[in-house]
Formats: structure tokens, sequence, C-alpha cells
């Protein structure tokens, strides 16, 4: 058995109660990861999140009440801290790109393996983005055809140091805080702090935005 050094704490939303037990299922096997709540739609799962301060949620994008790119959106306004992953049954171009937009670190399929779901969950507590694979691959096209834009107006006024240009290209290249750290030979508070304000100055939440974000301004390539 794998020994994790953090529990993680987490709460859902989707307005099935067949798919909330299965997670629920899901969840009491894994030894770092405990389900703290669930919802069935949007305002509930709000005052969930208000309540616990959980680690992540897994949020529904088609809920009653509330859809979850908007309670992405509330949730990364109020809490940055948490992450916050999207789950859906569509790969809509245009969902995708709203809920990445809102601040979403994760988008999955609701058919995604039980693989996919807990690495997906481990990866955004620590910060990093995880996507599934395909949805890995349209976003790429998506950059790649200018089709996805943060829209930031400003953009042209900003300007970005040496180093954190160097760290741009690194976080763009999905290194985590840790990984820079080590190949910088600077602390992870010190990586944490240039992120922060790297993302800020883009004007941006999520590293798939600062990712078009720095291929428009000619600081990283794919």
């Amino acid at each position: 058995m794998n020994n994790y050094p953090v529990t993680i704490q987490i709460v859902m939303a989707d307005d099935h109660e067949i798919f909330r037990d299965g997670f629920a299922i899901l969840f009491r096997r894994v030894p770092d990861i405990v389900l703290i709540g669930s919802a069935s739609n949007g305002r509930s799962l709000m005052n969930l999140v208000e309540t616990t301060k959980p680690d992540v949620v897994l949020v529904d994008i088609e809920m009653p009440e509330m859809d979850g790119i908007e309670v992405t959106k509330l949730i990364r306004e109020r809490f940055p801290q948490i992450g916050v992953i999207a789950l859906s049954s569509y790969d809509n171009d245009v969902l995708v790109i709203d809920t990445i937009k809102a601040g979403a670190q994760g988008y999955l399929l609701k058919n995604a393996s039980k693989r996919e779901i807990l690495e997906a969950i481990r990866a955004v507590h620590q910060q990093e983005n995880y996507y599934s694979p395909h949805i890995a691959q349209r976003l790429t096209r998506f950059i790649a055809t200018s089709r996805f834009d943060p829209h930031n107006p400003l953009a042209s006024e900003i300007r970005f140091s040496e180093r954190e240009q160097e760290i741009m290209r690194l976080i763009c290249s999905e290194l985590s805080n840790r990984d820079i750290s080590e190949k910088l030979f600077l602390s992870i508070r010190t990586i944490e702090g240039y992120r922060l304000r790297i993302m800020e100055k883009a004007g941006v939440r999520t590293v798939a935005g600062l990712v078009v974000f720095a291929i428009r301004r000619g600081i990283f390539k794919l």
C-alpha cells in the first residue's frame, strides 16, 4: 500500500444520487482521500464549501439552481486555495473552454477510470492541472488555432523580468513548484511567490490560460 504524506479532504456535487453514492464507495477504499460532504445542486455545494473548506471540490457542470461553471467561478474567487475539478458527461468545446476560463484546474468526463479520478484529485491538490487525455489534446488544438483566448486587454503593457519569463516557461511545461525549485536552486516558497505574481500579472487563473498568454507573447512554444 502507498504511504501518502497527507490526507486530501474533498466535497463533491452531482444531481444524480447514484453517481454520488458511487463516488462515496470509491473513496472509502482510498487511504489518502476523504469525502467529507456531497451536494445535489450548486447552491448546496457552495454552502458546503463555505462550512467545510475542503482541499478539492468535484463539481458537476450541469446542476440545478446554480451550474458548475458559476460555482467554479465563485469558489476560485472566494477560496483560491481550493482546487476545482469539473465533471461532465460532455466534451463540448465551448463547455470545456468556459469551465477552464472559470478557473477549474481539472476536467474529467464522467466515464473516467478510477485511476484518472484519483490522479486528478492528487494533482490538483498539488496545485497542478489535470485533464483527461482527450480533453488535453483538444486544449492543445484550441491553443494552436487561437480558439482559446483569456482576453486580457492590458496584456501588451505587461512586462516580465527574465527570471519571471524563465519560471513562466517552466510552469507552462507543467513542472510543479518543487520541480522548479530544484531546477533553479530556489526555495519552494520563492517559486510559489513567483507563480502567484506571474498569474496575477498575466490575468489568468489556470496553467492552460497561462500557456495561451505565454504563446501569444512569444515567451513559450509548444
